[in-house]
């Protein structure tokens, strides 16, 4: 048997989620990780020495693990989450779900259990904070209005970062709506509103470069030069978090905002006022209803409402 016969199926696994599955690049990264992780604490050179002792081992390795968060200034030791350790499984599940395939003789996926996990809480923010937010960048530059333009889009379609970065100025805003694809290269229709497409133009009017991208950075004093020089001017993921929390901070708002936040506004604010749970999962993009269903414990004025006119009725 071929030493390290492990890497080369692991290789191959990685080009089919992205090829054949068609898996974002991030998706892949995270996946290779997370496989490489257990290959390399377990010492597997060869499928015959993937087994429920080494899995099982593993498991116990990530439990002990310790990660690092910050705290304002302090930083603070914890061991990993069991959801972020439910991901090492996942993917170890997938793998070997391929390796099966391919006609490897290994551990059924199905054995590995995943860790149970408490129910995801949301952050949210309040309607007034959402306000203070929208209203914080200065319209009369063109960066305010990118910014402007970048938090209204976020609430008026539930966009993933991901899915905004990629948005191109050719977007027709004689339209209330557009197609985006998302996770899983699915795609699905979602809507503007009127606030989204008015700031959309006005900082497309006031745009003088000629980067495809719908937003770019935006040049400094005297920067002009250094951005011509780049092949694109796109802003990432990250550029979009650090916008975000900016105008979080400037709002006085001490709780961790970030674009998922504004995307959980988007949920509730629609269930909030009336719309049914399947729409909403169909405008999120969301594979599985489950995955949505962790709104309507915020939402759901009407159990509030019973509860306020039937509750201690004797008492009163």
């Amino acid at each position: 048997m071929k030493k390290d016969q492990i890497l080369d199926l692991k290789q191959e696994f990685l080009e089919y989620i992205e090829i054949e599955r068609g898996r974002s690049v991030k998706t892949v990264e995270n996946y290779d990780r997370y496989i490489s992780r257990f290959i390399k604490t377990q010492n597997i050179s060869n499928v015959s020495d993937i087994s429920e002792r080494s899995i099982r081992d593993f498991r116990l390795w990530l439990n002990r693990q310790l990660s690092r968060t910050h705290v304002g200034s302090l930083s603070q030791s914890s061991t990993i989450k069991k959801r972020t350790q439910n991901y090492y499984l996942i993917a170890i599940r997938s793998f070997l779900k391929f390796l099966i395939k391919r006609g490897h003789k290994t551990v059924a996926p199905d054995q590995i259990e995943l860790a149970k996990v408490s129910e995801r809480s949301l952050d949210l923010i309040s309607q007034e904070e959402l306000s203070n937010i929208m209203n914080g960048p200065e319209e009369n530059t063109i960066r305010g209005l990118r910014d402007r333009a970048i938090l209204e889009l976020l609430f008026s379609t539930g966009l993933r970062v991901s899915e905004l970065c990629s948005l191109n100025r050719d977007l027709d805003l004689k339209r209330d709506e557009f197609s985006i694809r998302g996770k899983g290269e699915k795609v699905r229709v979602v809507f503007l509103s009127e606030n989204a497409k008015n700031y959309l133009k006005k900082y497309l009017e006031k745009r003088d470069d000629f980067d495809e991208a719908m937003f770019v950075q935006v040049a400094g004093k005297g920067g002009k030069n250094l951005l011509k020089k780049k092949p694109t001017i796109r802003l990432t993921s990250r550029s979009i978090e650090r916008i975000v929390k900016f105008y979080a901070i400037k709002a006085g708002i001490t709780k961790k905002v970030t674009p998922h936040v504004i995307r959980h506004s988007f949920a509730t604010d629609l269930l909030s006022n009336g719309a049914d749970l399947r729409s909403v999962q169909a405008m999120l993009g969301h594979a599985n209803i489950t995955t949505t269903q962790v709104y309507t414990h915020v939402t759901d004025t009407h159990l509030r409402e019973v509860h306020k006119k039937f509750h201690n009725k004797n008492n009163k």
